[in-house]
């Protein structure tokens, strides 16, 4: 064989390596993306972990994580890392997120057995940026990964469904629980939306509804982790850590699929403004 025939044998044999290896750069891209997405979610982790681990001077426990919280939101509107219409939108969830825990902890569902100048009716103030953190990593990864929908339903069917799942959280203690009435009623109705996303120029799609599932999924295991550092405790958690019931997936399930309503909605929202300027 000729040194040219070589040379080419070569060259082909090298891009077919790096074909080969572009699957896991982009993964590796996409989980980048996804842990920077993640920023807000980690640091009220990290958080909970070292005022567990290590005794706090001064404050109750459950402050310092209000403060910390605080802090937190205002150095990533300064740096960039939000913008104000994001803000916006968390500060909604946080409000949404507050309303649940006021509910859910008066009926016993769970608790904060802490001591803390900041709780309201038996909940510390830092709860509600728990909820707020689902909303800034729902906009960071909009963002960061360019998301699209495609085929998605009008807003007279979306909104409705978003107010039905997100009252269920508080009917069911006095009514049916209508959960997986509800989670039927998902999957009928975005049965054939996709959301698409782009990783380092190349386009990806995903069913709307699996989506759901692996976001609900990931946070039941974020549960799992905050329980463990008490951030709050479930009934059964009283005399020892748990593992969370698997059952709990469904019920961040549709608190995810709410949190992604109201997002995609006011996103929609904001973009026909601009194109109506």
């Amino acid at each position: 064989m000729s040194q040219m025939g070589k040379s080419g044998v070569a060259q082909v044999r090298h891009h077919l390596k790096i074909e080969d290896m572009r699957p896991f750069k982009q993964l590796v891209r996409f989980g980048w993306e996804q842990a920077l997405s993640c920023l807000f979610p980690v640091v009220i982790f990290a958080s909970l972990a070292l005022t567990k681990i290590m005794p706090v001077p001064l404050l109750p426990r459950y402050d310092w994580l209000l403060i910390i919280c605080l802090l937190m939101q205002v150095l990533m509107v300064r740096a960039g890392l939000e913008t104000k219409d994001e803000l916006k939108v968390i500060t909604l969830f946080h409000l949404i997120g507050l309303a649940l825990e006021l509910f859910k902890v008066h009926m016993g569902s769970w608790s904060y057995p802490e001591e803390g100048f900041s709780k309201v009716f038996g909940v510390p103030l830092y709860s509600g940026f728990m909820y707020a953190s689902v909303a800034s990593y729902l906009c960071q990864a909009w963002r960061r990964l360019d998301v699209e929908l495609i085929k998605w339903p009008p807003y007279v069917v979306v909104v409705p469904l978003a107010a039905a799942i997100y009252l269920n959280f508080f009917t069911h203690h006095y009514w049916m629980d209508v959960r997986w009435i509800l989670s039927g009623l998902v999957v009928i109705v975005f049965w054939q939306s996709w959301v698409t996303y782009e990783v380092n120029g190349t386009r990806y799609r995903m069913p709307l509804a699996l989506s759901f599932v692996l976001i609900g999924f990931f946070i039941w295991i974020a549960e799992n982790i905050a329980t463990f550092f008490s951030a709050w405790e479930y009934p059964n958690q009283a005399d020892a850590w748990s593992l969370v019931h698997l059952g709990k997936v469904s019920s961040w399930l549709l608190l995810v699929i709410v949190s992604f309503l109201i997002v995609a909605t006011l996103k929609q929202v904001k973009e026909r403004n601009a194109q109506g300027r």
